[in-house]
């Protein structure tokens, strides 16, 4: 038997995204260390269909796809029948159901990704982003949609740059207790900040984590667990003292953590 990880294949006829960040989700839910995620872009043709369905029964794998092309679809799911492989249609369906539910024609253009407002709004974004990460340029503070507040490796900035690129403005500032935050953080509305927080001895792992890798040891202050419960309580006095939302990152994958903030989002400044 070889030993060699399992492989999903992922085809679309934009870069196949969408169905990428399905399949990485449904993995989530098995233990899938080994396996993984081959994608197939900008697929044009019944050709490329056809020669990617046989190696995927060679290779004994299933297919997710989004092909925007009716004549793509039927292609796909034929050659799925012919050599029988597993092939899953994660756009068709939903486009099925709008066609019939609202009379509609699709537009069936793969992708649209359009130099459109929303597409200079995520750029716009994540320069803001990139520009107030890690307490910076607090004169802009103003500007953002949201401030993340909370102490070293609770994922601030991973957060700011995932929420950045679904088009909100979002700066991070980082708790001290030997620093004491700018008056501007004071001035940002309540409902504007959420503070992150995470249990004590989570954060210790992540952070001895974080030393070795850098090839330092990991028994300094800084991952010690009275350092550690010393700068939460400092952190949770700031969010009382603000009044702000606070969120539990503890073992949360950062698209769940952004999911949760953006759902807020959404309740404050709509779609």
């Amino acid at each position: 038997m070889v030993d060699h990880p399992n492989t999903i294949f992922v085809c679309s006829d934009s870069v196949g995204e969408t169905a990428e960040a399905v399949v990485r989700a449904t993995m989530r839910q098995f233990d899938a260390n080994r396996m993984q995620v081959k994608r197939f872009g900008h697929i044009k043709s019944e050709e490329e269909i056809r020669e990617l369905m046989e190696e995927a029964a060679r290779t004994g794998t299933f297919v997710v796809y989004t092909l925007v092309l009716p004549e793509l679809r039927e292609m796909m799911r034929l050659e799925a029948v012919r050599l029988q492989v597993h092939a899953v249609d994660i756009m068709g369906p939903v486009m099925e159901a709008f066609i019939h539910t609202f009379d509609s024609v699709p537009l069936q253009q793969p992708g649209l990704h359009r130099l459109d407002r929303d597409y200079f709004r995520r750029v716009e974004a994540i320069e803001y982003a990139v520009k107030c990460d890690d307490g910076q340029h607090s004169s802009l503070w103003k500007e953002a949609e949201l401030m993340l507040l909370g102490v070293s490796r609770t994922s601030k900035t991973p957060l700011s740059i995932f929420l950045a690129h679904k088009g909100y403005k979002v700066a991070n500032y980082p708790l001290v207790p030997e620093v004491k935050p700018p008056d501007a953080l004071f001035e940002l509305p309540g409902e504007r900040i959420i503070g992150l927080t995470i249990r004590p001895e989570s954060l210790v792992n992540i952070r001895m984590e974080r030393l070795k890798s850098m090839g330092l040891p990991a028994d300094v202050n800084y991952a010690s667990i009275k350092r550690v419960a010393e700068e939460l309580e400092h952190a949770q006095s700031i969010y009382r003292k603000i009044g702000c939302r606070m969120i539990d990152v503890t073992d949360r994958a950062i698209e769940e953590t952004a999911g949760t903030i953006m759902d807020v989002l959404r309740a404050e400044l709509g779609p």
